[in-house]
């Protein structure tokens, strides 16, 4: 998934942070913004739902 959330976005991502849990959480944020949690909805993202949240937060 990281690589082609970096595709699809490599004009808008400064940066890119991966930080490794316990527990299974899944969560994704954008300038702070939480945008998609598995802990929230108890169950792991598509692509697709993740790339639409940062779409929707960043644009493009």
């Amino acid at each position: 998934m990281t690589e082609q959330l970096l595709t699809d976005f490599e004009e808008q991502v400064a940066s890119l942070t991966l930080i490794p849990s316990d527990g299974g959480v899944f969560e994704v944020t954008v300038d702070g913004e939480l945008v998609f949690s598995k802990k929230q909805l108890g169950r792991h993202a598509t692509y697709e739902e993740v790339r639409d949240a940062i779409r929707a937060r960043v644009g493009g």
